[in-house]
């Protein structure tokens, strides 16, 4: 099977999925009393023909991963991490979100398949991989803070019923969001310590901002988490910090790429 086709049917499948858990979600329709598993099984679909794609276009050419490589790989991580929690916990509804944006990057890798250069160093992986799989963590924090967010005000607003009755509890939406943070916490410590080695590296590429951006994204979680242990931050507050928080670092690594390889290195 080509890229092209496994793409194609990912991109249709994602969206019917999103579609579906729409439907239901405007209906208000429990993800407690409906389990869609008709819909999880569509999800699982997607994700193996979204990895025919990646396994094609980036691991059999293991590349240096461009712009549009690494958004499709983080989006394949978003789903992975979300489907493999929906399996446990009832957090379904992230995906009318998320598989939207799934289908955009596979639409986007499979538009744009060149690679960018051959790596050859293990260090760089490595660092590449953690990066990847400790934004994904906190993206889906930061979609849980939206979510606690959106539940927080119909609430204050004195407007409990319609799509929110299908939601998760406050407090279960809010559990789970600080379990992400402290789990991308982690990796992005992780991350951060794997490029210690590529300090000279990024230098020379004039990345030194994108290294600076994730520090200070790592100090607002961190302080997110402290917080939280020693004054007991939530709702609003803690919904703030870890949506500041996401977009540093989304500008740290996919803000600094998109300017890096279409402005900079834009023709005159």
């Amino acid at each position: 099977m080509s890229y092209t086709i496994s793409g194609s049917i990912a991109i249709v499948l994602y969206l019917l999925a999103a579609a579906g858990l729409a439907r239901l979600l405007a209906r208000g329709i429990s993800c407690f009393d409906h389990p869609r598993n008709e819909l999880k099984l569509i999800t699982a679909a997607a994700m193996l023909l979204h990895t025919h794609l990646l396994f094609t276009l980036v691991v059999q050419q293991w590349v240096n991963l461009g712009f549009f490589h690494a958004l499709s790989i983080t989006s394949w991580l978003l789903v992975l991490l979300m489907g493999g929690t929906w399996l446990l916990r009832p957090v379904g509804n992230l995906g009318i979100i998320i598989f939207p944006i799934a289908a955009v990057t596979v639409l986007l890798q499979m538009m744009n398949p060149e690679s960018i250069h051959q790596t050859a160093s293990s260090t760089l992986d490595t660092h590449i991989l953690l990066s990847m799989v400790a934004y994904s963590l906190l993206a889906v924090a930061a979609l849980q803070a939206t979510l606690l967010a959106i539940q927080e005000k119909h609430l204050r607003n004195k407007q409990p019923g319609g799509f929110i009755r299908a939601l998760p509890p406050m407090m279960e939406v809010e559990h789970l969001m600080f379990q992400l943070v402290r789990a991308g916490l982690l990796v992005l410590t992780l991350a951060l310590f794997s490029a210690i080695p590529l300090v000279e590296d990024i230098i020379a590429q004039q990345r030194a901002h994108t290294a600076v951006l994730s520090i200070i994204s790592w100090l607002i979680f961190a302080a997110l988490l402290w917080g939280r242990h020693q004054h007991g931050w939530r709702g609003r507050t803690a919904v703030r910090w870890t949506l500041v928080g996401f977009i540093v670092l989304f500008l740290s690594y996919f803000g600094s790429r998109f300017v890096v390889e279409f402005l900079v290195a834009a023709p005159a």
